[in-house]
């Protein structure tokens, strides 16, 4: 139970290889109203550690992943279905937050189970809208599922 006055921070991980991205979604969400935590993962191997270490109580469970399709070592496609097919992790909302505009990609991510899918525009105001949105509608408006923590 929390005590009066503490921050509840929200957990977010973040899946993406490049760099320029990364630096783009802290500075979003450093701007935001909602107190996170953010942890990046630099490719899907690093991801699938990170969430091995969720399961085993050595890392923070996320509120929320922001997913990559395009990644080094495992493809965010195989991440997200990996996601989806584990009990322990599969209530964890999953937005795809990728540059891919196509159908195929698009139905691919909703039929592994993904929350959302968004298109990542490329000038940095809009990507900054997209970012706040993402964080509006995830962290105010949805009842996200409980951290056994």
């Amino acid at each position: 139970m929390s005590e009066p006055n503490s921050v509840n921070y929200i957990e977010i991980l973040l899946v993406e290889d490049n760099q320029g991205d990364v630096v783009l979604t802290k500075r979003a969400l450093k701007s935001g109203k909602v107190p996170h935590n953010l942890h990046v993962a630099n490719d899907g191997e690093a991801a699938l550690a990170f969430l091995h270490d969720v399961e085993y109580g050595q890392a923070p469970r996320p509120d929320l992943i922001l997913l990559d399709l395009n990644l080094p070592k495992v493809n965010g496609r195989e991440v997200l279905k990996k996601i989806k097919s584990n009990e322990a992790l599969a209530s964890i909302p999953v937005v795809v937050l990728t540059t891919s505009k196509a159908d195929e990609d698009i139905m691919k991510a909703y039929e592994l189970h993904a929350n959302s899918f968004i298109t990542k525009p490329v000038d940095w105001p809009q990507f900054m809208n997209v970012i706040r949105r993402i964080e509006e509608y995830w962290f105010t408006v949805v009842k996200l599922p409980p951290r056994e923590d």
